[in-house]
This record gives structure tokens, sequence and C-alpha cells, in this order.
């Protein structure tokens, strides 16, 4: 636990009430300083060695560790109060949003999962002779280079690096794992006089390297290529480019760790079954390629995921999850930053939602313009794509008035926009508000100018998953309304059965990945459970009769938790022992396709109208019984073969 948060009111340009703060937090705030990185610099050496303390600045963060450094004691944690609460042009007392901002920070860390990534600093450079082997000679000391080129007369009169001639066909993989595939390659023969000598052209030649240097100016080797590690790209024109993209590769040795961004549950997964296709909402977002089809469900690559995060708030069954930090986590942020704000006295706050990058303009924004209004309060994001419409709804039921995602230039804007649009369908319109700019004071703007419609009366703070929060947060925010209707390619909503069409052939059960759709085991029957939907499409793609469409929408009720029937029919009576077997319609319309063929006239067609064990019975009775053999060969005896014989 916190024992004591080290405030300073940075020269007097802020205002803390380090007792009210105390009161509203339950900590040991104390009173402000005024310059605490400086001349008041030994009260943060005494709150260091006092035990464990917040210092509420980040911008000197720097300071505080090495002083922590020279106490052998540990880094202090720091909080931002001036930057996100202190330093704005709005006169409205800042206490509640403090609170919050201290509550938020008292939560525990969410630990990252990683894997450890080792690179022997094997490089192969791309591009023009001359730019390709210039940064080729200034590697050499550091990492282990292959040059490819495409002319031989290029190859230059050195052993100091590997020099290949050939045509690169396609790169694949990641840092420390990437494989090359080159035609026409030609490697040095390094003996004899003269010039250098060239093997015999080869193609389909796979090699393995660690880093990839692209100096060619042509297309990317891989999509999203500023998030493919290990991946370093330079226009050969640019000079500068080029120098940083080599004093990147030459700290790309040793051992690294790689975050684990995201958890998966193949069995929920409901990309496909039975080679038919169902959803495809992460393999559609992923920039990188990292997610690819593995049968019945999706595979990601961890090497190659860059934790955009999209994948996790489109998923709609749970399969893909975002773990860093988890969902849950992220949750229980919103929900504390909404509680400990009212607890403090405020009023119908509103959520910012952003990245590093909109930390920075938040910064500059206090600095240099207006800041944040009182009544916003930031949230700073490591993946903005992973806060999707259910940590919106939820954070629109605990009690925020709205939610402005504040996206960096990395972030996919259409996927953000897709999850908005979902979360004002549910929660209502105008709740949920993308933010897209990367002026400062333009932000500040935006957000003093925007009118925030009333928050709920009665804030909740459910739990579960995704899906279970958001039907628990759209019932609170929605207390006397049955039905949300939601838009085309929502995760929620009802499958509808043209009854006249339909010959329960529960082709659709089978299929089922969530198991919304049911049969009952005493009558042809097909039960559906609304709750448990995905609006995935594999039932509509599965049905031989077209039977199927959907209704996107968010049901309220309690009746979206259980079962209900969307078709039955009595079963069919065997014509010849009367057993109950199949539904009615489909067995007279497998007998009305089948009239006229070949294979069925006469009494054959009959056997279509009989249960299992009777019509094994006709098969065998009947004068083509295909069980039946021919007649047995007459046993041979001794008789037999002696008279035979020539000589008996």
């Amino acid at each position: 636990m916190v024992k004591s948060l080290i405030t300073c009111d940075c020269l007097g340009t802020q205002t803390i009430d380090a007792t009210a703060l105390s009161e509203a937090t339950g900590l040991d705030v104390r009173p402000p300083c005024s310059a605490l990185c400086t001349t008041q610099l030994e009260r943060a050496q005494a709150a260091l060695e006092g035990g464990d303390a917040v210092f509420c600045c980040t911008q000197e963060a720097r300071v505080f560790e090495e002083l922590a450094e020279g106490l052998d004691r540990p880094a202090p944690h720091t909080l931002d109060l001036r930057d996100r609460a202190g330093w704005s042009a709005d006169d409205t007392p800042k206490l509640p949003k403090m609170s919050a901002l201290i509550a938020e920070a008292m939560l525990p860390e969410a630990q990252e999962k990683t894997v450890d990534v080792i690179s022997e600093g094997l490089c192969l450079i791309l591009g023009p002779a001359d730019v390709a082997l210039a940064a080729a000679d200034q590697l050499k000391d550091h990492l282990g280079v292959t040059v490819l080129i495409d002319e031989p007369s290029e190859v230059p009169d050195t052993r100091a690096f590997d020099v290949v001639v050939g045509k690169l066909r396609r790169a694949s993989g990641s840092f420390a794992a990437f494989e090359v595939v080159i035609d026409a390659l030609q490697q040095v023969d390094p003996g004899g006089r003269g010039a250098f000598s060239l093997t015999d052209p080869r193609d389909g030649a796979i090699s393995q390297c660690d880093i990839i240097l692209d100096l060619r100016g042509q297309t990317p080797l891989f999509p999203a290529p500023e998030k493919r590690d290990g991946y370093l790209r330079a226009d050969p024109t640019h000079a500068p480019g080029v120098a940083a993209a080599v004093m990147a590769a030459s700290h790309m040795t040793g051992t690294f760790e790689k975050t684990l961004y995201v958890q998966t549950a193949p069995l929920l997964c409901a990309h496909s079954r039975a080679e038919q296709t169902g959803c495809t909402n992460c393999l559609d977002l992923c920039p990188t390629g990292a997610i690819t089809s593995a049968g019945d469900h999706v595979a990601i690559d961890p090497m190659i995921c860059a934790g955009c995060g999209a994948c996790s708030a489109a998923c709609p069954s749970g399969a893909i999850t975002y773990d860093a930090p988890p969902v849950d986590h992220t949750m229980q942020r919103v929900q504390t930053l909404a509680k400990a704000y009212l607890a403090a006295g405020g009023r119908a706050p509103r959520l910012l939602v952003h990245d590093a990058h909109g930390a920075e303009m938040i910064r500059l924004s206090a600095r240099h313009g207006r800041g944040l209004p009182a009544d916003v309060i930031p949230m700073e994001m490591s993946a903005i794509g992973a806060f999707g419409h259910a940590e919106a709804v939820a954070g629109l039921a605990a009690g925020f008035a709205t939610v402005t995602l504040l996206p960096g230039p990395n972030a996919d804007l259409p996927a953000l926009d897709t999850q908005i649009a979902l979360a004002n369908a549910i929660a209502g319109a105008g709740k949920g508000t993308l933010l897209d700019t990367t002026d400062p004071d333009a932000m500040s703007d935006a957000l003093y100018d925007q009118t925030a419609p009333a928050p709920i009366e009665q804030p909740v703070r459910p739990m579960g998953t995704r899906r279970q929060i958001t039907r628990q947060a759209a019932r609170a925010l929605h207390p006397d309304t049955d039905q949300v209707p939601l838009p085309d390619g929502a995760p929620y909503g009802a499958v509808l059965v043209d009854t006249d069409a339909c010959t329960l052939c529960l082709s659709c059960v089978s299929l089922c990945p969530s198991g919304a759709l049911g049969d009952n085991s005493d009558k042809p029957q097909l039960r559906f459970q609304e709750d448990a939907c995905l609006q995935c499409g594999l039932c509509a793609n599965i049905c031989p009769e077209d039977a199927i469409t959907y209704e996107p929408r968010l049901d309220l009720t309690d009746a979206a938790l259980s079962q209900e029937v969307l078709n039955e029919e009595e079963p069919f009576p065997c014509i010849e022992c009367g057993s109950l077997f199949g539904s009615k319609s489909a067995i007279d319309r497998i007998t009305d396709k089948l009239k006229d063929h070949a294979m069925f006239a006469g009494d054959k067609l009959r056997m279509i109208q009989m249960c299992d064990n009777c019509r094994v019975t006709a098969q065998f009775h009947s004068t083509d019984n295909p069980f039946q053999g021919g007649e047995k060969p007459r046993v041979r005896t001794t008789e037999d073969y002696l008279s035979k014989r020539r000589d008996h």
C-alpha cells in the first residue's frame, strides 16, 4: 500500500488541496511543495527514505530515479496530476478529477506476459549496390552481414562481409526468425586470382536471418512494415533515413522480450465449420497479417502480432482477448475512474481514452494552451484499438456522460469508427465520439465545446465477459426498453427462420459455434437462445433451403437468456413399423426430389419413408439386395481331386 503522496504545485501554477485529497482518497497526501525537483529536493529525499511514496510529477521522473539510485532505494512511482488536471483554463475545482486519477494510479499494475527472442545479429541488406554496400561496411563490425545485389558486376573485392547475387522472391517471419527465398542465387567463390567468380545460379534458395534492412525504396516486403519487428526500411536517396536505419540495426543483437498481446480460445472461435466460412472480423482487421485461417478457428503468430488490439475489440465470441493489459483490468480502470470522481462530489464526468501520442498532446495543450476541461478524465491505453464498444458502454454505465477516443497516427480509424458506431447504437447517439486530430489546441477546443448529455442516474459496474458486461450495461442504460436495434454486422441479434422453407434438417445446429441453435432429442424442433448468438453467418451459409436470415439487435429482456422454438413439426412415422423419425417436410421434400430418379424406381422410393431398421430389412429381402453375395463355391473333395488325375 502507498504510504504517502508527494505533491507539488509547480511554482504555484496549480492548486492542490492536500487535505481534501486525503479525505477523498484515504491516502496520506502531503502538503504541496513548490519546487520539489530543485530547491526542495530534500523533501523528495526524505520521502524516499521514509518508505513507499508516489511523486505527483512525471516530468522530472528522471531526477527522482537518480536520487533513489543514490540512496539505494527502488525508483519511486510517479503520477501526473499537473498536465492532466492542474494546468487547465477551466476554473471548476479539480478535486474530483485528481481523486479519480489518484484512485486509478493505486490499482495494481497488470503484469505483461513476455517471451525471450534471441537475435544473433544475422542481417540481410537489400537495395542498390552503392547504398547497400556502404551500409554493410558500417555494420560489419556489429552484425553478421549479407548483402543481396542484382548484378554480378557489382560484387566488391572484399570479404569483410558476405555478398550474394540474386532476386528476392519472398520473405516471411519476424525478428530473429525471418525466412527468405531467393531465385537465381549466386554465391562468391573466393578462390583464384582476379575478380571473384560466382557459383551457378540456383532458384528457390532458402535462408534465415534475424534482421532485414530494406534500402530498395520499393513496395515493403510485409504489410504494416513499421509494425514488423526486425524489419527496417529507408529511402536509399535519403541519407539521414538510411543512417537512422543502420544505427537501429546495429543495436538489434542479443536477447529481447516480446510481449504476448492476446489470448486465444480456439473452441470459442466462429471462423469456420465444415469448410463453411463464418466470422472473419479479425482476419479483415489485422494490419500485420499475424492472423491466419487454421480450419475451424484462426491462428495468431505472436511474433508478428504488433498488439493493436483491434481483433479483441471486434471478436464477437471472446475467442481473442487482449492481454497487455487484460480486458478485465481495462474495465476496472474505467469503473474506478468513474466511481472515484463521483464519490469526490463530481458530476457528469467525460472519459477521454488516448494512447502515448495523445498523452503528449495533452502535455502540450496543458503547457501552452487551455489544457483539459475539469470534467474530462484522461485514460491512457497502450493500444487504443483494444478499447471497443464493450468498454465504452461499460464506461457510460459506470457514470460517464460521454466516451471520446483520441487516436494516434498509427490507429486503425475504420475499426475505431465501427466500435464507436456500435457503442452509440447500444447506449444512445452522441455518447461515443472519435476525436481525430493531431493538433493539441484543436483537441482542447473540441472538448470545451462538447455538450455532454446527462449521465446515468444509477451507475452500475457489471462484471464478466465483454458480452456479459455489454448486456448488463445496456440494461442499466435502457431500463424501460426491451430491444435495441443495432447496425448490420453487430455481434448481437436474432436468427429468423422461414418456417415454410425450413425442413428441420438441423444442419445449422451442428455447425453453430456458440450453441445458440439447438435441437430437441424427442421431436423435430429448432431452438434458439438469442443471448448466445454471435451473428457469425455460419447457419445462414450452411442452410440448404436459404431459410435463415438475421436481425441485428440487443434483446434486454430475460427471454434472450432462455431457448425459444423457431420451428417444429410432428415427426414422420415409418410406413412399415410406425416408428417416429425425421420430420414430415424433410421426408416429403426428399421423396419429391427423387421420385423420377432411375435409382429409386419401383418400391425403392418407399425406403426413404422407412426408419433405419426397416430400410435395412427391405434392402436385404429385395431381389437386387446389395448385401447379397454370389453363390458360394462348392467345397473340393479328395474324390474331385483324384478324378482329374490322368494316372489314376
